[in-house]
This record gives C-alpha cells, structure tokens and sequence, in this order.
C-alpha cells in the first residue's frame, strides 16, 4: 500500500509540472501541438487517480467535512480568479462583472484551473448518494448507475463535463474491482512506442475519444516504467511535489502571472527551455511558500480544515530511513 501510494504521488509530481507548462502563454506559442498532447491526457490522470482514491465507506459527517474543506479554498481561490478575469486581459477575461455572471461561474462553470476542484466535489457527492446503494446492488449496476448520475449532472444539468467525470469513473471502477492501481496500469518502457504514434495525428488528440483514452492509459503505464529506476532523492522529491498538488494548484495561477515578464529576459534562448524551468520552479516554489506562511499564521485551519496545508511526510520519511541506515 505504501509503495503504491508513493508511486501515486510520483505520478501527481509529474502531471502537475505538466499542468503548470500548460497554463504558460508561451509555452503554447513555441509548442502549440505538444500542448494540445499533453491536454488529452493530464488532468484526465488526475480525475482516475481522484476516482481510484475516493473512499466513499466513511460516515456522512466524514465525508461533509472532506467535502466542505475542498468547497472552501475553491470557493475563496475561485472567487479571486472570477474578479481578477474582469480586470486583467487574459484569454478567460470577463468584460462585464455581474452578480449573475459571477454566480453562474462559480457554482456552474468555474474558470482557470479550479474547475478540477468544482468537478471533484460534484461526483464526490454523486459517488457518495449512489453508493448507498451498494448493500442492494452488484458493483457492476453500481458503476452504472453512477454513469447515468454523472450524465444527467453533465448533459442535462450542465454543472460538469462528461469528458472529465468518465475519468473518475473508470477510477472509481478500479477501486471496485479491487485491482491495485499498478497492476491495472502496469509499467512498461514499450508503451513509448503506441504512444507517439497516437500522437502524430491531431485527430487522436481529444480525451473524450477512445484513443485519447488510449494515450492517457499509455503514458501512465511509461511514467511508471520510470520510477523504479529513479535516485532516492528525485524520488522523495517527486512524493513532495506529489503531495502537495492542491497547495500548487490552488495558488499557482497568481505566480504564472509574475513569471510572463520573465519572457523577454530569457529570449536568448531559442528553445524556451530555460524559460519553462525557471517559470515552474518559481511557481512550485511560489504556491509551497504560500501554504508555509499559511500554515505558520495559522491560517489553514480556517482554509482547509487543517493545521497545516504544506504536507512534508516524504521528507519526514527520507529523513528516518537515512537516520535508521
């Protein structure tokens, strides 16, 4: 359990790099297609791992507060992103605030990256009222009527997309059946090979297609071909960042803003390379300081539900098993 939840982690650490280069302007001017690659398949990682982690046998009262503690930080960090889409002339800008419009993002279509979150606590919920069901029906009729559920809440209600609430499903399925999510998704350096070829053609590139699915399956299966062969250290580095994805994900936007200016003064390098490492960094690091100061003020309580939003067991682990060698 506690080498498959590393490897989780290992996989969080690398899809939400590849979020943050997503969200630079300028990494979709130098790289437009690979862009629009790693959108068929990166936040879908995400919603399988938050389908295969959900655990919906926990009391009611549990899952409230798991829930209002994701509704929240969303709620805040959201609002902030609505206000600041009236002001600024980014690509999501909203000419004309109105209470209307406002209310319509935030509780039905959120911008920026927060819509995760959104989509989270709607099949959190769906998930919970359906599997209350389970002591009456097989797994099998369950998954179906949670299928059905999360299409009336995509197409007919228009609260959340079906492309993205399909992905938490097949990872609420793989927790059903039991299979542990390494087995399911099995390691292989081979995968490369499907992979790109799925990649040369823009047609394939949809996540709401069978072979976007394909290519998130995939790539999966390559990332975690790697990990056994990685040092300790980038190891323990990749559960850190794995770990504190939400903490990234919830302040990275204020620091991909302060990273644009960065553009011109790394314009000596035609790749853009050096760019996207120094804009990552500084927004890794950026949106980890904040949940440190947060945590430090005793702010996080009242954010999160809990006293410290930085989460450092990977760390804490290393450290011990350095200590005990």
């Amino acid at each position: 359990m506690q080498n498959r939840i590393q490897q989780l982690d290992y996989l969080k650490s690398i899809f939400i790099i590849l979020m943050l280069l997503m969200h630079l302007v300028y990494f979709e001017e130098k790289f437009p297609y690979a862009k629009a690659v790693i959108l068929t398949f990166v936040m879908p990682v995400f919603l399988l791992i938050s389908g295969y982690l959900a655990n919906m046998n926990k009391p009611l009262t549990k899952l409230a507060r798991h829930i209002k503690w994701l509704a929240v930080p969303y709620a805040i960090m959201e609002s902030g992103y609505i206000i600041m889409a009236s002001i600024l002339p980014i690509r999501e800008h909203i000419s004309q605030l109105t209470p209307s419009i406002f209310a319509e993002k935030l509780l039905l279509h959120p911008l920026g990256p927060y819509w995760y979150l959104h989509t989270l606590i709607v099949c959190y919920i769906a998930y919970y009222a359906v599997n209350t069901l389970k002591q009456r029906i097989n797994t099998v009729s369950l998954l179906i009527v949670l299928g059905i559920s999360f299409w009336l809440l995509s197409d007919i209600l228009h609260i959340m997309a079906m492309e993205n609430a399909i992905y938490f499903l097949a990872g609420a399925a793989i927790r059903q059946s039991g299979i542990m999510f390494t087995s399911f998704f099995r390691p292989s350096v081979l995968a490369v090979i499907p992979f790109l070829l799925l990649c040369t053609t823009p047609d394939n590139l949809y996540k709401y297609t069978l072979k976007g699915v394909a290519m998130t399956y995939l790539i999966i299966c390559l990332s975690l071909s790697a990990y056994g062969h990685l040092p300790d250290k980038i190891k323990t580095l990749s559960h850190f960042i794995g770990q504190n994805t939400l903490s990234i994900l919830l302040f990275s936007p204020m620091f991909t803003i302060l990273t644009k200016p960065l553009v011109k003064i790394f314009k000596f390098d035609p790749t853009g390379i050096l760019f996207f490492i120094i804009a990552v960094a500084i927004i890794i690091a950026g949106s980890l300081a904040v949940s440190l100061a947060m945590d430090r003020m005793h702010v996080s309580q009242w954010f999160c539900g809990k006293n410290n939003l930085l989460c450092i067991d990977s760390f804490n682990r290393a450290k011990t098993v350095h200590n005990n060698m």
